[in-house]
Parts: C-alpha cells; sequence; structure tokens
C-alpha cells in the first residue's frame, strides 16, 4: 500500500472516502482551503497549482511533499493532471509518466495517439482562426461529397486542454462560423461530427489492465446519464471492453482510472471521441456507487497505487462480471430563462415511481443567468432509480425539457 496519497486537488467527498478507509493522504490544493484544511485536521499542502515556473514545479512540491512520504499522487480534477503526472514521474522515476499526462491535456495529441493506434477516429485538425475553420468544414462537405445546396458537413471545435464541455461550439453551417465563433476561441481543435450513441466508459487500471469496467449510457451530453448501460450496450460489453483495453494499450496506462467516451453507430462501428484520467464531470462515479454497491472514489484512488495488491483489488472493485438489476440516472438541471425567481417541482415528478431525489435550491431573489461556457454549471440535479432501462431512458429525455426554475 501507498505511504500517502498526495490528492491533487479539493473534493470533500473524495476525503471523506480516503478518511473512511483509514488511508493515509495528504491533499494539494490552493492556499484558500487551508483554514478550513486546518480547522478539520486534514493534511493539506497550499500551492499555486495554476502557475509553472522556477518557483513553481514539481521538484519544489515534491520537496514540499516530503514530511508526509507522499509517493503516489491522484489528479482529480482536469487542471491537475500535468501536476500528478509530473510527480508520479518522480515517485516512479519513470519519466514518460509525465508525457502521457500531456496525452490527456491535449486533445490534438490525444487523437493523434489514438489515430497511430489504431483507434476509429474522425477527422481532425488544429486551427488558429475563423478561416482555418471554413476550410476545414470545406474539406469535410468534399470528402462527404456533398452537392451544392446541401448542408454543409457539422463541424466542432474544442479547446486544446479544458475539461468536458468547455468552451466545446458546434459549427452546423459556414455562417455558423461567423455568427458563433469567437476570437478568444483560438488556436483550438476542429473535428468532424461522429455519429450514433454516445457513451463513457469508467475503467479501473491496475497493471496496464482494465480491472473493472463501468459503461455510462449517456441519454444527452452535458444533461442526463445512467448506469449501468443499458440492454443494448450491454450487448456491446464484449466489444467494448476491447476497445478500451486497445486504448489503455496505446496510451501506455499503467494505473489509475481513464474516462474514455465512444460513439457507438447503427453500423456496430465504435469510434473514439476523447478521454480523461480525472474524476468524470455528470456525478458519473456517484451513480457507479449506487449501482455497484462500491466506494467508486476510494477506487479511483487507489487504482493509482503500484503497489496494490491483488487481493485489495478484488476488496475495492466490483467484479468483471458484475451486472446491477437497479439503475439509477440523474438530469442535470440547467434554467430555460434569462432571468428566474423561483423553483417549481412538478407534481408529476412527485408522484414517478423512479423519482429518488433532487438537491435543488430555489433562488434567494430574482436571478439573472449569465451566458454559459459548454454547458455552464447545472443548478443541481434530478436523481432517478428504477429496473427498467427504457423506462429510464423516457425520464431522462422528458425531464430534460421540463422548465423547473420560473
Amino acid at each position: 500500500m501507498a505511504q500517502c496519497f498526495a490528492l491533487m486537488g479539493w473534493s470533500l467527498p473524495v476525503i471523506e472516502s480516503m478518511q473512511k478507509l483509514n488511508k493515509p493522504f495528504v491533499v494539494v490544493s490552493f492556499p484558500d482551503f487551508e483554514n478550513y484544511a486546518k480547522e478539520n485536521d486534514i493534511p493539506f499542502v497550499p500551492y499555486q497549482l495554476n502557475e509553472w515556473s522556477d518557483s513553481s514545479n514539481s521538484l519544489d512540491l515534491a520537496e514540499k511533499l516530503s514530511p508526509f512520504n507522499a509517493d503516489v499522487a491522484v489528479p482529480l480534477f482536469e487542471e491537475t493532471v500535468e501536476w500528478a503526472g509530473a510527480l508520479n514521474s518522480i515517485y516512479r522515476n519513470d519519466p514518460r509518466v509525465l508525457n502521457r499526462a500531456f496525452l490527456f491535456r491535449n486533445k490534438a495529441m490525444m487523437k493523434r495517439k489514438a489515430l497511430i493506434g489504431g483507434l476509429r477516429v474522425g477527422l481532425f485538425e488544429e486551427v488558429y482562426n475563423r478561416e482555418g475553420v471554413k476550410s476545414f468544414m470545406h474539406r469535410l462537405n468534399e470528402a462527404n461529397l456533398q452537392l451544392h445546396g446541401e448542408e454543409d458537413s457539422w463541424v466542432h471545435i474544442k479547446p486544446f486542454a479544458s475539461a468536458g464541455t468547455v468552451g466545446h461550439r458546434l459549427l452546423r453551417s459556414m455562417s455558423d462560423i461567423d455568427e458563433k465563433v469567437e476570437d478568444e476561441d483560438f488556436p483550438c481543435l476542429a473535428e468532424s461530427h461522429l455519429s450514433g450513441q454516445e457513451f463513457s466508459c469508467e475503467a479501473f487500471v491496475h497493471g496496464g489492465k482494465v480491472r473493472f469496467l463501468n459503461i455510462t449510457e449517456y441519454v444527452r451530453l452535458g444533461y442526463s446519464n445512467f448506469i449501468p448501460e443499458g440492454n443494448y450496450l450491454n450487448s456491446k460489453r464484449d466489444r467494448i471492453l476491447g476497445e478500451v483495453q486497445k486504448l489503455v494499450d496505446i496510451f501506455g496506462i499503467e494505473y489509475g482510472m481513464v474516462h474514455p467516451e465512444w460513439f457507438l453507430t447503427n453500423k456496430d462501428e465504435i469510434s473514439f471521441g476523447e478521454t480523461a484520467c480525472r474524476i468524470p464531470g455528470g456525478h458519473i462515479l456517484e451513480l457507479a456507487a449506487k449501482a455497484y454497491d462500491f466506494d467508486a472514489l476510494a477506487a479511483f484512488v487507489l487504482c493509482h497505487d503500484p503497489s496494490l495488491t491483488e487481493e485489495e483489488l478484488q476488496e475495492i472493485l466490483p467484479p468483471m462480471d458484475a451486472r446491477p438489476q437497479t439503475f439509477y440516472g440523474n438530469v442535470m438541471i440547467y434554467p430555460h430563462k434569462n432571468s428566474i425567481s423561483k423553483l417549481e417541482i412538478p407534481e408529476e415528478l412527485k408522484e414517478e415511481p423512479y423519482f429518488l431525489d433532487h438537491n435543488l435550491v430555489p433562488p434567494m431573489t430574482t436571478q439573472k443567468i449569465s451566458d454559459r461556457a459548454g454547458f455552464g454549471n447545472h443548478f443541481g440535479t434530478v436523481n432517478f432509480k428504477g429496473e427498467d432501462p427504457d423506462r429510464m431512458r423516457e425520464l431522462l429525455l422528458h425531464y430534460e425539457n421540463v422548465d423547473f426554475y420560473l
């Protein structure tokens, strides 16, 4: 077992999981959290993680962590992936650990590595201005044999290193490029639209092998998902596991958890979208913990430990062939209006047998809703639990369109 886990980023649920397991840890995060950590006896090292310079680097941080005997670093958030990679390169005496961390933080590099390794990916290109996006869309139109007057091929642009949907724009036409794209979006990655059923995998990896695989079925990206996957995706589970293991092999991932997103077409083709190696959004690990009855956050942390034994792995992870009979899903709620003054929970929701709970909070006063980057921060979730995945999907689709904030 690791002497001490360095948790890179502030997360009370992760801290609580480590405390319950009585595992040694130290939190590395911004100085703003230091007082709370001291008041609650949480081992803590304050650090400016948004800086990387001669005075703020992995060697300096490793020295500050040495009194805690830290020997495994765990990235909790997107912005701490390089820091964890740099520390683990030192702890394992392997510079490639840092190089692999860069794959997760640069979507263009990530796509190139996936393509070289043989994964099915869409067309992609680094672009630096609007004309570059227009040229990319034009070449897509040519490749798709578009006729004059037909709809343009859809293009997505994304920042190289942002988490989730932040800065993600879908452009459906040449006019969209002029109307929706901002100067500050560049440079960025442009990629073709991938069709099919979108889903993510949460693959717990140890010794370079997938030891447990969760599949999260997306009803709508950024809005709703449920666990475990529905019957159709479950029928493809062996193929999906094969693709995930291929990704682990291509990227040289040895320890931790990866969160790749995929698309399954009606022609039974699986395309790679992108991947991350930190705690996923959408409360996915919370849903997985309920469905599979295990501490998913603790398992996420512990799988980063190279010294974990087979017996310890079996204790913290569900069996590979586990298939829960109860499905857990949620809808992330966003206001539909530019100004809100009250929260209204529909009576039909309260009477729904699958309804579990919600954490929506009424606004204190009239509140203006600012423009969002990506999907922005949701106001809370409505959670469901039931035995029929098709019914779960219907409910999630329905409540995406219900206006809870009036």
